[in-house]
């Protein structure tokens, strides 16, 4: 993903790795606020291009030969432009992807409704039948891997029709599937698919957004990925109750379904390097002089095959050797691990503890959906506190330890809910305790997401997109894991004491988010990645500041440009030094 700007704004768990470059945003953003000119929508919708006599007429630089292209831009007035989209149609962007995102989040834990009736049609055990929240959830490891270098080849809309007609396909084979093998591959394959908008729908945040503007959006966003696996147990197990759980099934693939057409229909590419490389391309074609967009006219052009290899190799390079990479990710993997536990433990708390039915047990999660909820209101207002915070510093860009003081609250908010739901959930205490509790630990996930990965996007800028998705990762293995466990913790150590692991783990990880914010610039000294990443911003800045927004443009580029090609060089000395090695 085009890394969403360390400037103001709020970025989203989702957003993160959409690409695994710097620059996909930062372009756009330079460009002065136009005069929208405006184009049937239809149009606009089917051909991406935009080639019109205004945009063939329009005086490019260069002079279009093989040594001199003409380099695309977007015209001052041009509505095929993101950013130029009316607030309305933005929003409609924005609500279409939040919902796609939810309904991912949704099928992942929906299933746990109709876990009783699996073991009990396959008979194998329960173990075995929870497996298949734990596929869809592995499945999401793909997604930065896979599906965010894709993106930067297609574009957004195109690898989201695909992605999303796919997922909705596999769900449909899980609702019909006739053994439990079928049904687990089908969940994992459901996984893998539902992981693009996941990965790649948040960078459509930082395509149509301004920086300034994100926050709101980016809150709004950001409540998607954690609402939809609280919601999905309480719909499920009503459904799973009634009609079983190939009907749960069944009602994942009509929602997917319903916005795959939504979203097939309504939603425009957005991703400007596809957007102006097509449109170059297509003024080649019309007008026999050779044109290339701005994306590709700083630094050489990028080999696919290294660029994938870089995508897979750098965020395990970044996970091993920077140390604030790695604590924020095992913290956030740990928290995030934690809420996919539940769906295992909240059946054994309250089904098997207090008598509920599958139904009433699903409504056991309304108290993480209300935690989600009530830190999403508060990382909007806190996003007004950050712009007050990074509108004293040169071009809005305050250090990353500013992005901490949620976190701060959220990492005590984590322990308190989880002791408070592990010595609360007995069934000689009301119900309505342990949920509560429940809440306070879905606040304190939220307020500690979105904080830590607003901080390894600011201290790590042109390579915030091979961070987050060591990050996203990391996370998914957790979450994939923790699950796969717990029936086995619960029967052993009991409800008190099982629940209390995660509280312990949470506690130890409580200093974390305190002592980035007093020591954090030291640390980030010392890291090698973190360090370069701060040059590089630091030499933008000042090529901003001599020469206006346009050289800040060039200047990024270039910045990105050397970085690429200083890895690509690191990669080719370490395959010769195994080449050497081998032959001796």
């Amino acid at each position: 993903m085009a890394p969403p700007s360390p400037r103001n704004g709020t970025v989203t768990p989702g957003g993160y790795a959409s690409s695994m470059t710097a620059g996909s945003d930062r372009d756009v953003e330079a460009q002065p606020s136009p005069t929208v000119n405006h184009v049937s929508y239809v149009r606009q919708f089917l051909d991406q291009a935009g080639v019109t006599q205004s945009v063939i007429d329009y005086k490019y630089p260069g002079k279009g030969t093989t040594e001199s292209p003409f380099v695309v831009d977007f015209l001052p007035d041009d509505s095929y432009n993101p950013f130029t989209f009316s607030e309305g149609r933005k929003w409609m962007i924005i609500g279409i992807q939040a919902t796609a995102t939810l309904a991912v989040a949704f099928a992942s834990s929906a299933y746990s409704g109709g876990i009783r009736e699996i073991f009990i049609d396959f008979r194998v055990s329960q173990e075995v039948a929870i497996l298949g929240v734990s596929l869809f959830v592995l499945g999401f490891a793909l997604g930065p891997l896979l599906w965010a270098p894709l993106s930067e080849v297609v574009g957004r809309q195109k690898l989201f029709f695909i992605s999303y007609l796919a997922l909705t396909a596999f769900n449909a084979g899980a609702a019909g599937a006739n053994s439990m093998g079928a049904l687990l591959v089908l969940r994992f394959f459901a996984g893998a698919f539902g992981s693009s908008p996941l990965t790649n729908a948040g960078g459509v945040i930082a395509d149509i957004f301004s920086a300034e503007e994100r926050g709101k959006a980016g809150a709004l966003f950001s409540m998607a990925p954690f609402l939809g696996p609280a919601l999905g147990p309480i719909a499920g197990g009503f459904l799973g109750q009634s009609k079983g759980w190939r009907w749960v099934e069944g009602m994942i693939t009509i929602f997917c379904g319903i916005v795959w057409i939504a979203s097939s229909l309504t939603y425009p590419e957005t991703y400007a390097p596809v957007l102006l490389r097509k449109r170059a391309n297509k003024l080649s074609n019309k007008t026999g002089k050779v044109y290339i967009s701005k994306f590709e006219a700083h630094g050489p052009p990028r080999n696919a095959v290294a660029q994938f290899k870089l995508s897979i190799t750098r965020p395990w390079i970044l996970l091993i050797k920077e140390p604030i990479v790695l604590l924020t990710s095992i913290y956030i993997a740990i928290i995030y691990g934690t809420l996919y536990l539940c769906f295992a433990a909240f059946p054994i708390v309250f089904q098997l503890g207090r008598g509920w039915s599958p139904g009433i047990g699903g409504l056991a999660f309304v108290g993480i959906a209300v935690g989600m909820i009530s830190a999403t209101v508060y990382a909007v207002f806190d996003n007004r506190r950050y712009k007050r915070v990074a509108a004293k510093y040169p071009k809005g860009m305050a250090p990353p330890e500013e992005r901490l003081p949620p976190a701060i609250l959220g990492s005590v908010l984590l322990p308190v809910g989880l002791f408070w739901f592990a010595w609360t959930n007995g069934p000689e205490i009301h119900w309505a305790v342990p949920i509560v509790g429940s809440g306070f630990f879905a606040a304190g996930i939220l307020l500690v997401f979105l904080p830590l990965l607003n901080y390894l996007i600011d201290s790590y800028v042109i390579y915030a997109a091979s961070v987050l998705a060591a990050n996203s990762v990391l996370r998914s293995l957790f979450g994939a894991a923790f699950p796969l466990f717990t029936t086995y913790m619960y029967n052993d150590l009991g409800i008190h004491w099982a629940s209390s692991i995660p509280a312990f783990l949470a506690l130890a990880c409580l200093p974390c988010p305190l002592l980035f914010y007093m020591y954090g610039a030291k640390i980030r000294a010392r890291c090698k990645y973190a360090s370069e990443a701060s040059q590089i911003l630091q030499k933008m800045m000042a090529a901003s500041a001599a020469a206006g927004p346009r050289s800040e443009e060039v200047a990024e580029a270039e910045a990105e440009a050397e970085v690429e090609a200083e890895a690509e060089k690191r990669q080719q000395d370490a395959e010769k030094r195994q080449q050497e090695a081998g032959s001796n």
